[in-house]
């Protein structure tokens, strides 16, 4: 039986009734019980990090889809130290040649099971220009980061989510998708085109069980890059916890269907809202 969610007495109405995303499940083909499994394309030591300890927390094995297997193998020492009975492997593909994630993803298919979340954790160009100093290269590379590849990641998963009428399929994003930018317009333009896609998959697929979700950063992580980068003005308080942006994405996965969200916003409490 899933594990039930205690609420307080006070509480006139649940946002969810059961936990049921980390119990194992069925495996009919190999009769066998396999966890459930959460692909993450883009799994470094910030966000990545944190959303795979957290999954794997819940009970999850994890795919971790990266271009280099050594921002990758952080992760998965992560992983083994909190859960040691989830597995994490590392698969090799680069976002921006969508050829090799649908080869990737195939792989995780045939080698680790069926996908039950998708997680495209990609961030694409900050270069700070003017919109006519953008090169063409570099306005093709970063739709190709932000867009492309995370249709390539949902094409390749999505037959398969949609013939279990099951599947959830989250984008980390940022406020950058809601304003243009002049003086970072590359980096709006590929968030614009991701929250485009986010939406435009949930309303041809949420009828058929498919969660799609665009989650929109407005804030900077607390990380140790932006820790370096604030040096005397760092603050924890003005940034956000990976950890507790990785919490918002699982309580995320656990809404029941009749009140799904399909944008979700998150900021520290003492951010000045951007927009």
């Amino acid at each position: 039986m899933p594990a039930r969610v205690t609420l307080p007495v006070a509480m006139a109405e649940p946002m969810w009734t059961e936990v049921t995303a980390s119990q194992e499940r069925f495996d009919s083909k190999e009769q066998v019980m396999s966890k459930p499994l959460c692909v993450i394309v883009g799994s470094g030591e910030g966000l990545g990090r944190a959303l795979a300890a957290k999954f794997a927390t819940c009970g999850f094995d994890l795919a971790l889809i990266s271009r280099s297997e050594k921002n990758s193998a952080v992760v998965i020492d992560a992983v083994a130290q909190i859960n040691g009975a989830s597995r994490a492997r590392f698969f090799c593909a680069d976002v921006t040649q969508p050829e090799t994630l649908e080869l990737a993803i195939g792989t995780i298919t045939r080698e680790m099971g069926e996908i039950d979340l998708l997680i495209y954790n990609v961030r694409g160009s900050f270069a700070d220009c003017e919109p006519l100093e953008l090169s063409y290269d570099a306005l093709e590379t970063v739709y190709r980061q932000e867009v492309i590849g995370a249709f390539a990641a949902a094409k390749a998963v999505l037959p398969g989510m949609i013939s279990r009428s099951r599947g959830s399929i989250f984008f980390s994003s940022a406020t950058a998708a809601l304003r243009g930018s002049g003086t970072h317009p590359l980096y709006a333009i590929g968030k614009f085109g991701l929250r485009a896609l986010s939406q435009s998959l949930s309303k041809a697929y949420a009828r058929h069980g498919i969660h799609i979700v665009h989650f929109r950063l407005d804030c900077d992580l607390d990380t140790p890059i932006m820790q370096e980068r604030y040096d005397q003005e760092y603050d924890p308080t003005k940034l956000a916890s990976p950890d507790a942006v990785a919490q918002s994405y699982w309580l995320t996965y656990q809404q029941p269907r009749s009140a799904w969200s399909n944008e979700v916003e998150l900021r520290p409490y003492t951010e000045a809202w951007t927009y």
